[in-house]
């Protein structure tokens, strides 16, 4: 017998559970694409897509995944046998190094704790041990989905300064944007990148860059320049047709507008953001009150490090895969596997379209399975993360 045939749920990092709202807007007849209602949602969205990076700066998109967001900053500021200095930290920066080499840049790692975010320190010592035009971009990760670390950006940013580099600071908020707080002026990014599926609520199709002044000024006259990801044109006249390099992505393009328009119904970044610290809290307290020898243990050890978007959950003695298959199978709900090992990680989504039923929802069902498999369990985790909702619900 199965217990999954009601709604499903989906509590992984991405793709993110996405609005009735969303959905319905998506399901609308192919307009012109030349003149009339898509031209100005297309307006709208990109009018508003840069108080979702809290940028002053240009925000563009690609029809692709995050990795899309990738090839655009690179194609755009960089040139063959340009060093970039890749802040390491869980999987996703190696992966974006290793696009880069393929496009003829050399990389140097700067590799972190294995289990929390790279220390500022270590980029300004390792930045003023070279020429102040050594490299010509340091890239790091807001959060890396794999092993649920949040790197203060902040201060790397800070760091980078400090340090008199002149490299680019590039960002990926693939998983981060509209979750975890993020002030790309502020910080001093010069390029953010992120993708529609998982804070934003848009199903996978888009991938997202802002970019300042002066990372496009670097990049006049660059050798990985593209046609496809030239930006040029996409920042030129406001043809619909030239910011997509083609055909628009329609369906995608109201879905945008929806997605926008709820966070902010919400009101605003702010209040997505105080939601989703919340919820992160209540899976942490939950993870925290499983936790138990033979059982099951957060990846992150400092909580400053944690990422309000997902967990990454051990599990050094349980098969974390076990897990999964009584979750889904039995119950209905899909959890990450783990990126780097699947045995003996998992990871949970909290991003995006979700509330304190769903969160609790998920977290019941994880903790019904590890009563089935009998696994070594401190406390109930469902009563820890109700406790931390309780307290946050308003009067």
């Amino acid at each position: 017998m199965s217990l999954r045939f009601g709604r499903p749920l989906v509590a992984i990092p991405g793709p993110s559970i996405m609005p009735e709202r969303v959905l319905a807007a998506m399901r609308t007849p192919m307009p012109n694409i030349y003149a009339g209602e898509l031209v100005d949602i297309t307006e709208e969205v990109f009018v508003r897509l840069p108080s979702v990076a809290r940028t002053s700066g240009h925000a563009l998109a690609a029809i692709g995944n995050g990795h899309s967001g990738w090839e655009m900053a690179a194609a755009n500021t960089l040139n063959r046998r340009d060093k970039v200095l890749v802040v390491e930290t869980g999987r996703f920066p190696e992966v974006w190094g290793r696009f880069l080499t393929v496009s003829g840049v050399e990389i140097e790692s700067l590799v972190g704790p294995e289990r929390s975010a790279i220390d500022p320190a270590l980029v300004q010592a390792r930045l003023e041990a070279g020429p102040a035009d050594e490299f010509a971009a340091v890239i790091a990760v807001q959060v890396d989905t794999a092993i649920s670390v949040r790197n203060d950006i902040a201060a790397l940013g800070a760091a980078i300064k400090a340090s008199g580099s002149t490299a680019l600071f590039m960002v990926d908020c693939i998983a981060s944007l509209g979750c975890d707080a993020f002030e790309m002026d502020e910080w001093g990014v010069d390029i953010t990148i992120a993708a529609s599926q998982k804070g934003l609520m848009v199903p996978p199709g888009l991938g997202l860059v802002w970019v300042n002044d002066r990372a496009i000024e670097r990049g006049e006259g660059n050798d990985l320049r593209t046609g496809y990801f030239d930006w040029t044109p996409r920042l030129g006249p406001d043809a619909i047709y030239q910011r997509f390099s083609g055909t628009p992505p329609i369906s995608h393009l109201y879905a945008m507008r929806e997605a926008l328009r709820m966070i902010e119904e919400e009101g605003g970044l702010d209040a997505v953001w105080a939601r989703h610290a919340v919820l992160a809290d209540a899976v942490r307290a939950a993870v925290e009150a499983w936790s138990a020898p033979g059982g099951l243990e957060l990846y992150i050890t400092e909580p400053a490090d944690r990422a309000n978007c997902v967990t990454t959950v051990m599990t050094p003695d349980v098969d974390a895969r076990e897990i999964a298959r009584h979750c889904e199978e039995g119950a209905g709900l899909t959890i990450g596997l783990g990126v780097m090992d699947h045995e003996r990680t998992f990871r949970i989504g909290h991003m995006g379209h979700l509330n304190p039923p769903s969160i609790l929802g998920a977290l019941g069902t994880i903790e019904s399975a590890l009563h089935r498999m009998r696994v070594p369990m401190g406390g109930s985790g469902v009563a820890a993360a109700a406790e931390v909702i309780g307290a946050a619900l308003p009067d």
